[in-house]
């Protein structure tokens, strides 16, 4: 019982403290699930991502729900992703009954274009360290920089370009494989 509550109170604590959607989320993620907690692993992390934008819903609830399943099978997903979402409806509920009194406040957009920035900063921040970590030789990097040019010019789906990335990955290291004279 004392597990199922750690997982509840970890992701109530990281959905019902973060600002900015999943992509915010993942530097207290990785802080809490990876560092703290030591439930996944850097890469582990980065792949319950990837899988997490290809699936339905929201990135950060199905990262959650990876990472509660790895650790108490189903009731451990459904409790780490009840965990991530409550704090979230609360806090919307709250919103939403208030919003009209609030929303033309000048201090109040102020603060939320804040916010945004300081968002921005702290996803440009993650990036930068998963990159270091992950992007290991020139094939990564051009994989990289084309999944950034896909993105950045085109409209293409980001499921279509996490997939695309898995196979150029696969194609990648079968090549590099072939060519050593590996099977």
């Amino acid at each position: 019982m004392k597990e199922f509550l750690d997982l509840f109170l970890t992701f109530a604590r990281i959905g019902g403290f973060t600002f900015g959607g999943g992509y915010a989320m993942l530097p207290i993620l990785q802080r809490d699930v990876v560092e703290k907690k030591k439930w996944a692993t850097e890469e582990e992390l980065m792949d319950y991502y990837a899988i997490g934008q290809c699936t339905p819903g929201i990135i950060a609830v199905n990262v959650a729900t990876f990472i509660g399943y790895r650790k108490k099978g189903i009731a451990g997903a459904v409790v780490a992703t009840f965990g991530m979402v409550m704090p979230s409806i609360l806090i919307i509920m709250v919103i939403a009954a208030a919003i009209k009194n609030f929303s033309d406040i000048e201090w109040v957009q102020h603060a939320l274009a804040g916010i945004t920035v300081c968002v921005c900063v702290l996803v440009l921040d993650t990036v930068i360290k998963l990159a270091k970590k992950s992007l290991k030789d020139i094939w990564a990097w051009m994989l990289a920089l084309a999944v950034f040019l896909a993105a950045l010019i085109t409209n293409v789906p980001a499921a279509l370009l996490v997939v695309s990335a898995g196979i150029a990955g696969i194609a990648v290291k079968k090549a590099a494989a072939l060519r050593k004279g590996d099977k």
